[in-house]
Order: C-alpha cells, then sequence, then structure tokens
C-alpha cells in the first residue's frame, strides 16, 4: 500500500479490509508502531494493550478470510478514553484513586464496538477524572499536543484528541460535559462530535456530572464521527437518561449540498473576545458556506449571557457530589486543580444550583426558538489557540486571560442544552490547528454532519497534518 495504513481514516480502511486487500493484523501493527515511535513523546496512552489487539487482530482476519465480515468497524483498531469500562479490565479514569479499578461489565459503547469487530490498542490518556481541560495528568503525565509538544491538547479527551491526530488510533470515543470531546478536537485538528443527551448511552463510563455528561467519537472525518454516531446510538435501558429515539442512517444521509440551508451566527455571544487568528478561520469558512449557497443569518439567544454561570454551577455541584466521600476521606490522592474544583463545588449554594436549572431551561427554550429559522449555528469551538502545558493563562488578542474562564464558554452551551455539537478543523495558525464548533436542534446530528461534511470538502487544512519527523520516542 502506497499510503500509511495508520494515516487512514475507518471510512478508507473498511472497504479493503471487507475486499482483504489489507489484514487486521497489517492495520493494527502499522497504529501500534506508531505508538511505539511517537507515544513516549505525545503520552496519550495510558496503557497499551499490544498482545490482545495483535490477538484480536488475528481472529478479526481469520472471521473476514473465512467470509464472515461483520461490517464497516470490522478490523478498526480503536483506542478509547480510560473512562469507559471493559469486563474484567483495569480503567483508571485517569486518576491515583481508580488506578487498579476492575470493572465487572463493559461500557454499552465498548460492548457494541466489540460486537462490531473492533480491535482495541489500549486505553488514553485524560484529564484525571474528565475534571479539566489540559490533560496534564498528575498521575500518569501530561499529554502533548502533536502539532507542538510544548502546548495542551486540550482535555479532557486529549489523549484521544491526540492519538487520532497522530495516527496512533484510527479512531477514539471521548466524554463531554463541558467540552472534553470538542476542545481537544479543536486543539489538536480533528472531528469531535458531542451528539444529542440521551442519544448515545453512558451505562459504564465513569461520571463527571449527571445531568451535563456525554459520550461521542473523536475521528478523522466527518463520515468516520456519522459511521460511529449510527453504531453507538439507540435506547439503553441501563442508562436512566438515554432517550428512545429513532437512529438514523447517518453515513447515508451524508451531503455536501448546502443549498437552501440557513446558518445562525450569534455576535453578541459566540464572537465576543476571540482572539483574532481563530476569528478570521471561522469567519472565512462562512463566507465560503455562502458561495455554496448557505444563506448566514443573525440570531438571538439572550440568555447566552447567563450560560457561563449556569454551566459552572452545574458542573462543580454535581462533580462534588460524585466525589463526595472521596475528598472527605483522602483528599491528598486528588491532583491539586481538580480536589481544588471539587472543595469549590462544596460551597456552592443549593439556591444557585436551583437558579442555574431555572437559567437551563430558558436557554433550551431560546436555542429551540433559534432553530425554528435556522438549519444549524456556527462559531468558533475555542476563543484561543492552544496554550503551554502548565500555563493557565491564554493569550486573546494580546491580553492574558485565564485558561479555566475561558475554554468552555463556547461549548458549555452545548452541555446545558443537550444539543448536538460538532468541532472540525477550519486553518492553521500559528502551527496549531483552529477549530470550527457547529450546534444543530436535538435530535437533528444529521444537520450538524451535513454542513461539517461540507466544510470538510472545502479542505480548509489542505491536508496539513502534524509533522512528527522529529518527534521519535527514545
Amino acid at each position: 500500500m502506497s499510503k500509511n495504513l495508520a494515516a487512514m481514516s475507518i471510512g478508507e480502511a473498511a472497504p479493503l479490509l471487507r475486499d482483504k486487500e489489507i489484514s487486521p493484523v497489517e492495520l493494527t501493527k502499522a497504529v501500534l508502531e506508531n505508538v511505539e515511535r511517537y507515544d513516549s513523546q505525545i503520552n496519550a496512552y495510558i496503557q497499551v494493550e499490544k498482545e490482545s489487539a495483535l490477538k484480536s487482530a488475528a481472529d478479526a482476519e481469520n472471521d473476514i478470510l473465512q467470509g464472515n465480515y461483520r461490517g464497516r468497524l470490522h478490523g478498526i483498531p480503536m483506542a478509547l478514553k480510560d473512562i469507559l469500562y471493559f469486563k474484567d479490565e483495569k480503567v483508571t479514569v485517569g486518576s491515583k484513586i481508580h488506578q487498579d479499578y476492575i470493572p465487572d461489565h463493559d461500557a454499552t459503547v465498548v460492548k457494541k464496538l466489540k460486537e462490531e469487530g473492533v480491535i482495541f490498542t489500549g486505553k488514553l490518556n485524560m484529564h484525571e477524572y474528565a475534571w479539566g481541560a489540559t490533560t496534564t495528568n498528575p498521575h500518569f503525565g501530561a499529554c502533548h499536543n502533536p502539532w507542538d509538544l510544548s502546548k495542551i491538547p486540550g482535555g479532557s479527551s486529549g489523549g484521544s484528541g491526540a492519538a487520532v491526530a497522530a495516527d496512533m488510533t484510527i479512531a477514539s470515543l471521548g466524554t463531554d460535559t463541558g467540552g472534553s470531546i470538542r476542545i481537544p478536537a479543536s486543539s489538536c485538528g480533528i472531528v469531535g462530535l458531542k451528539p444529542t443527551h440521551g442519544r448515545i448511552s453512558k451505562h459504564g463510563c465513569f461520571p463527571l456530572a449527571w445531568s451535563l455528561d456525554h459520550i461521542g467519537p473523536m475521528t478523522k472525518t466527518v463520515y468516520d464521527a456519522a459511521l460511529l454516531l449510527e453504531t453507538l446510538s439507540g435506547y439503553d435501558p441501563q442508562d436512566p437518561t438515554s432517550t428512545d429515539t429513532p437512529v438514523k442512517n447517518y453515513t447515508e444521509l451524508l451531503s455536501e449540498d448546502l443549498s437552501g440551508k440557513v446558518i445562525g451566527i450569534n455576535e453578541e455571544y459566540f464572537f465576543k473576545n476571540v482572539d483574532k487568528p481563530v476569528e478570521e478561520a471561522v469567519r472565512s469558512a462562512l463566507i465560503r458556506l455562502e458561495k455554496l449557497g448557505a444563506k448566514i443569518e443573525l440570531v438571538k439567544i439572550p440568555t447566552l449571557a447567563a450560560s457561563e454561570f449556569a454551566e459552572l454551577v452545574t458542573i462543580v455541584s454535581e462533580a462534588s457530589a460524585i466525589h463526595h466521600a472521596n475528598l472527605l476521606k483522602r483528599p491528598e490522592d486528588f491532583g491539586d486543580d481538580v480536589r481544588f474544583l471539587l472543595e469549590f463545588g462544596e460551597l456552592i449554594p443549593a439556591v444557585d444550583y436551583l437558579q442555574a436549572q431555572q437559567v437551563r431551561l430558558q436557554l433550551s427554550n431560546d436555542f429551540a426558538q433559534a432553530f425554528k429559522h435556522v438549519d444549524a449555528l456556527i462559531s468558533p469551538t475555542l476563543p484561543f489557540l492552544p496554550p503551554a502545558i502548565g500555563d493557565n493563562m491564554v493569550d486573546i488578542n494580546g491580553n492574558k486571560e485565564s485558561f479555566l474562564d475561558q475554554v468552555i464558554r463556547f461549548t458549555g452551551p452545548g452541555n446545558l442544552t443537550g444539543l448536538p455539537a460538532l468541532s472540525l478543523p477550519c486553518g492553521i495558525s500559528n502551527g496549531l490547528p483552529v477549530g470550527l464548533q457547529i450546534m444543530g436542534p436535538a435530535f437533528k446530528e444529521e444537520n450538524v454532519l451535513n454542513v461539517a461534511f461540507a466544510i470538510e470538502k472545502l479542505n480548509l487544512m489542505q491536508g496539513q497534518k502534524p509533522d512528527l519527523t522529529g518527534v521519535v520516542s527514545h
């Protein structure tokens, strides 16, 4: 094969596996070779499962040779965020407290991927307990951005973002409570989709904040995100937030035709205080979409002004409730940043939490009104470019601002409302990718995917990927 196998997307690799032009063993070996080559520098993996992956790949190869091809994920190597349960395997949740935790069941998404014949190459690094957006993990080491090893990959699914970008997995899954799929997708130049709340079961995923958590795909292409969405979606009685809403064939619905589509932008919130190169890349993409026949319309979403308060209060309160017992018993076993947030969450009055839920209700109503007039909303994913590892400030137009204050400003509303939201790259600035966010109406993931598909076809990244020639494991 002329093309580097590990650089393939699912959409490229699947037909070759099906037609026996490449084997699952070849593909898995290519991915594992990249892990060996790059991961001591990038640190995307907490655990590499080489032997079991090669055995699974050999089994998949035998199945396919005997005519038992299961579908487009059969023989595809994937590593997942180390927050999803694998039966009888260690799942650390990126923490010291759970470093030896062995679940007695598979997460629903893991079970579905196993049934499809996915090859698991290991567990990926993450922000401790998913409670942060840097993936600077005190227990397993900082994960580095493949575009620039001095920068963060975003978080909390930073290992997933970095591994997909560096071709150390063909695709991955992340979790998203305030932006934890979309932030690393933006930072690492890949596609990250947070589906509608309730669309993909969260059974067997360690929670961060019950009412805000989502699981979703992190991939090289929009097609791959659509494929994983249609594979993993569906009602699950084991997840009390799961909804019984019809699942569509999202890959078949993909279309780059935007003629007659209306794309909304909200200037007052989503384009306020954005670093100039980020804003320019997103607005340039909007101009290109207009040329494709899309109509751009300004929308008002008044309650967005209160969304940062509502997201912060909700996430810190629910996270502190989940970790309350361990915070009392063994506070020293949390990383400093996570312990600070958990202690802060213990101080939030019930009045604030309940007011935040009223804001959520109104915000959902505002978005529903906006989506009566537009098919999708576009904004930057992040208002800044990824900062250096260890830097708690970000640069926005020459001003130093708090990373924590700014990082979920544009992603948080998607969690509060539960609406589908996707980040995909729309350009490069200072050698780092810029992410564009698309939001859509509840359970209309196809709206979001189609706009993303059209943007992807514009080739705004011009085929650029991280230059890993100098990143060789020692």
